[in-house]
């Protein structure tokens, strides 16, 4: 199956209270690769790549583990040449 990339901005208290850290660990579950960060807007930026079941998976798993900290999600679709060979916490 083709790759995809998305990126994920949560909304809400998303920023230390661990969401960086939790999603690092989740993201070891999936067959997936890229990054989470904070932004300075105050929302977490995660940028996802792999089969989009993985993907969409992982997206859930956060949403389930932090849902009481999200607010708000949106998600969209990305382009890139650069390829991503493991999941990282970018700061």
């Amino acid at each position: 199956m083709p790759r995809e990339r998305r990126q994920a901005l949560f909304r809400g208290r998303v920023q230390g209270v661990g969401f960086r850290a939790t999603t690092y660990t989740l993201s070891r579950k999936y067959e997936i690769a890229g990054y989470v960060r904070n932004l300075p807007d105050g929302t977490v930026e995660v940028v996802a790549e792999g089969e989009a079941a993985e993907i969409e998976a992982f997206l859930q798993a956060i949403q389930d583990e932090l849902g009481g900290k999200i607010r708000g999600v949106s998600v969209e679709p990305l382009t890139s040449d650069e390829a991503f060979t493991n999941f990282m916490i970018r700061y």
